[in-house]
């Protein structure tokens, strides 16, 4: 699912040399994300996310909102520049793409398994699906790196920004060399969510496809 896939983001080289990522570095990263899965058990937000490819170029920002609620149920949908939702029910993942009047079905498990979204939206540990190593903390976010233990996990790494307990940046690179990144921002923990937040109905005279 390309949106799933664009749960990160690009950027550039720096020129200085990195700082060796300590022990006490990696337990403020690791720590705060364990937080973050314990306490937050719901949350609301809005994000802004853009592709850098091989060649540099960049695509057009995406941004919209989202909402998720433990385990599994959550809610990404891309306002501008067009219109796309990404949602679950904590059993089935929606895609729809109402340009294309076409929605796509999948099992959870499926849709999410290894990626960026089992790390900001499960409730598994960490450590069973990914290698985690510590990055060097900057600007006041502390970095973590998670590589996936799979082969066919769809990218290589996903190093994630935590700040206050909350992540803030997520920047992946998959399995294209595509770095993707993505900013959350606004974020609102464990708000009380509708009883049909992630409930969703395919519109008439759309095409479903199951997966």
């Amino acid at each position: 699912m390309k949106t799933f896939r664009g749960l990160a983001a690009g950027l550039a080289l720096c020129m200085a040399p990195a700082l060796a990522p300590t022990a006490a570095v990696a337990a403020r990263a690791q720590e705060q994300l364990r937080a973050c899965v314990s306490t937050v058990t719901a949350a609301t937000g809005t994000f802004s996310q853009y592709t850098v490819s091989t060649q540099g170029r960049t695509q057009p920002a995406q941004t919209g909102v989202f909402s998720f609620q433990r385990p599994g149920k959550f809610k990404w949908a891309v306002q501008k520049p067009y219109e796309q939702l990404v949602i679950s029910d904590g059993k089935q993942v929606f895609q729809f793409d109402p340009d294309l009047a076409q929605v796509t079905e999948r099992k959870v498990d499926a849709a999410i398994g290894t990626s960026p979204a089992a790390i900001l939206f499960g409730s598994g540990s960490l450590e069973q699906s990914f290698d985690v190593s510590a990055l060097p903390s900057k600007d006041g976010v502390d970095w973590l790196r998670a590589k996936p233990r799979t082969a066919d996990a769809g990218f290589s790494r996903v190093d994630i920004g935590m700040k206050d307990n909350l992540p803030v940046r997520v920047e992946l690179l998959d399995s294209f060399g595509q770095t993707t990144r993505v900013d959350l921002s606004g974020i609102v923990p464990n708000p009380k969510l509708g009883e049909g937040e992630f409930r969703f109905v395919a519109p008439k005279g759309v095409d479903v496809v199951k997966m």
